[in-house]
């Protein structure tokens, strides 16, 4: 079998994360990438031995390509795939979806109408302890969930937001902590729950920035269709970036996680935890956030492995719809100060 042909969108600090996932597959290969900034599309092209592109039409038109990745500003995932998949090109885009619920849903339909695969990354799922926490409820070893909380208390200084064109707006970023810093922890417990939402009721503010139009705090609770409830609280005006929890509180245990460690604790005393493989490491080159981790890459192999064999996607752009309609929901409860039914 030919390797599926593939072109990156983006050479910004997650590119490493795609096109080293993509140089070690055994079933994809680079054959081109595209960057606004000329220079930097050209030193990835060279080190990736492909050709590079300013424009991603131009790239979409000119190469054969079967899937494109998208690693660009948040405003830019729906246009772009919107174009790819009119050009039949499967797609994987980095998290979020889009800046707002209605392009996030038409960006299904038309990836659905044009027969093309939509992936989204949250690859926090593929951690070991998130498998643990998952396959524990799934099971039925922990028994009905009663209740869950997450936590993200991190640091985003005025200074990092001065080093960016486009984080810290309403307009190109989409929002603040909620839609970047604490996307992840916020998808992880809804999945964890794995039920729908009824309404969700959050306060947020900038609070601590004096450059940003966004929110740098955001605080609420969830009720799901069970009637359980879910809380949350992000802050990125912390002194440092600690790791991140959820709990889940179950019938028949309680599951805990911190940063990437997870601790079953069952009610008859026994305990099982799960943590991050240290021989499972992936050099993604300098500069890359440890806190990346190796799931980038387990999560583009199975991307890759469901278009080989036309299984369902993990984390297809249907599932990914579900966090985007509760973060937009979240966004606008804390703008209308009411609470939003989902």
């Amino acid at each position: 079998m030919s390797k599926f042909k593939v072109g990156i969108i983006g050479c910004g600090n997650i590119f490493p994360m795609h096109a080293i996932s993509i140089q070690l597959s055994d079933v994809a290969e680079l054959v081109a990438i595209c960057d606004i900034k000329e220079d930097r599309a050209k030193q990835a092209a060279e080190k990736h031995n492909c050709n590079f592109y300013t424009s991603y039409e131009e790239m979409l038109d000119k190469e054969e390509i079967d899937v494109v990745h998208i690693c660009t500003p948040h405003y830019l995932h729906a246009p772009m795939t919107t174009y790819a998949a009119s050009k039949g090109k499967h797609i994987l885009t980095e998290k979020p979806m889009s800046i707002s619920t209605e392009d996030a849903r038409e960006m299904v339909a038309l990836c659905e109408s044009n027969g093309v695969t939509l992936g989204v990354i949250f690859q926090n799922r593929y951690n070991p302890g998130s498998q643990l926490i998952k396959n524990a409820i799934l099971d039925g070893s922990l028994g009905q969930v009663l209740g869950a909380k997450c936590s993200v208390t991190w640091n985003r200084s005025d200074e990092y937001y001065s080093l960016s064109d486009w984080k810290g707006t309403w307009e190109k970023e989409g929002g603040g902590v909620l839609i970047d810093q604490a996307i992840h922890t916020m998808d992880l417990m809804r999945w964890f729950v794995g039920e729908e939402i009824e309404y969700v009721d959050a306060q947020m503010g900038n609070r601590a920035h004096e450059s940003i139009e966004v929110e740098d705090s955001v605080e609420g609770v969830m009720k799901f269709k069970s009637g359980i409830f879910g809380g949350f609280f992000a802050v990125n005006y912390y002194s440092y970036d600690a790791p991140v929890e959820i709990e889940v509180h179950c019938e028949k245990g309680i599951a805990k996680m911190v940063a990437e460690k997870a601790m079953i604790r069952y009610n008859d005393g026994t305990e099982i935890t799960k943590d991050k493989d240290p021989n499972e490491v992936v050099d993604y080159g300098q500069g890359v956030k440890m806190y990346w981790g190796v799931s980038h890459l387990k999560q583009i192999r199975d991307y890759y492995e469901a278009l080989k064999t036309g299984e369902v996607l993990y984390i297809d752009g249907k599932e990914a719809l579900k966090t985007q309609e509760m973060i937009a929901g979240i966004y606008q409860s804390g703008k209308e100060n009411k609470r939003i039914y989902l």
